[in-house]
């Protein structure tokens, strides 16, 4: 008798186990400039432990004037305040991760691009589109609380883990921008790098960044304390060649959780390639893709990669698993995707939009 109930209590507690660990991988469409084509108009929901499975698609506002779906910048939930944010190219908007209502939509001035927020969940830097500043943003409100001047095309934005700094990419500059998140200011710059920048990403501890640049197949990589260069990566036995999107060779790179890779795009060749982390930054591999990639983020627990491209790839064998369909069994893709966690109905982690190192 008192095994059936010792059993019955393990049974129990499998179970309630799993129903606290859902993931979803919510992905945010059109996310591939206004192209429907590549999933449509909404959030995607996929649930990450049944295969990927397609469960659901939330309806989003983000309109032209026209009445067109406009293109999504950028993706990122606060916990706290239960919401996942949505930026377009000209508004950004609020969603309610248990009811997936809109809280609200608010436009801006010169529009929107990819934003992050802090780690309290209250705070959003929110770069215009490509513009000459980030607005810093109430993210219970969505009110302006200050602006910030940079150089003069704000584009991608990553909030540090302490939420300390927030470190800015102007594709108009070489040079990454950081800001005190005690005064809103810039205070202090990494590089210059070889060219204008683009994607990046920075490591847990902070002393490391990792950017691609125009006109590289590669990648650079900064010291985060002193601001100065460290290396230049190329991709070996690729060549450039002219891509359809974006206007440089990798846009995109993403640190695996761990820290020990670092996967960078090949839009030219539809590639990943794939490099340790560390000095020497050996090439190790390279993996073919059905579509141009512009962008990689990975599951939080590190097992999944996820390109733009819509490939699901298993990131210890580097196998493509499958690829995202929505409703339709139309291909899914896009560069805005972000893991949520949930227990029971409410949030209680997420992902991040950039592939970010976990390694504190």
């Amino acid at each position: 008798m008192k095994k059936s109930i010792l059993y019955l209590l393990l049974l129990l507690s499998f179970f309630a186990a799993g129903a606290q660990n859902k993931q979803y991988l919510y992905v945010a469409t059109p996310g591939i400039r206004d192209y429907l084509g590549y999933g449509g108009h909404g959030i995607l929901v996929f649930d990450i432990n049944d295969h990927h499975r397609f469960v659901k698609r939330i309806p989003t506002k983000g309109l032209h004037p026209d009445g067109t779906p406009s293109n999504v910048k950028g993706i990122a939930v606060s916990i706290p305040l239960n919401s996942i944010y949505i930026s377009t190219l000209e508004s950004l908007q609020r969603i309610d991760l248990t009811t997936d209502k809109i809280i609200w939509e608010k436009p801006f001035e010169k529009g929107c691009d990819r934003m992050a927020i802090s780690p309290d969940g209250l705070t959003m830097y929110l770069p215009s589109l490509e513009n000459t500043f980030w607005n810093v943003v109430d993210c219970k409100t969505g009110n302006i609380i200050k602006k910030i001047e940079v150089y003069k095309r704000a584009h991608n934005t990553i909030y540090s883990a302490t939420g300390n700094q927030v470190y800015m990419d102007d594709i108009g500059s070489p040079w990454l921008y950081i800001a005190d998140t005690k005064t809103h200011t810039l205070a202090r710059k990494a590089g210059p790098f070889a060219n204008n920048i683009r994607p990046f990403t920075v490591n847990g501890k902070e002393d490391r960044v990792y950017v691609t640049v125009d006109s590289l197949l590669g990648f650079e990589v900064g010291d985060l304390k002193t601001g100065a260069r460290l290396a230049h990566v190329v991709v070996e036995g690729w060549e450039m060649g002219p891509v359809r999107r974006h206007g440089n060779p990798s846009h995109g790179i993403g640190l695996t959780p761990d820290e020990k890779e670092l996967w960078v795009c090949d839009g030219h060749n539809m590639r990943l390639h794939v490099f340790s982390a560390t000095p020497p930054y050996q090439q190790l591999t390279t993996i073919p893709l059905q579509d141009m990639p512009g962008w990689v983020t990975f599951s939080i627990d590190g097992k999944y990669a996820y390109p733009s491209s819509g490939e699901v790839i298993d990131v210890k064998t580097r196998k493509v698993l499958l690829t995202l369909t929505d409703e339709f069994n139309n291909s899914v893709a896009s560069e805005k995707m972000v893991e949520v966690q949930f227990s029971g109905n409410k949030a209680v982690r997420a992902g991040n939009q950039f592939g970010i190192g976990q390694v504190r």
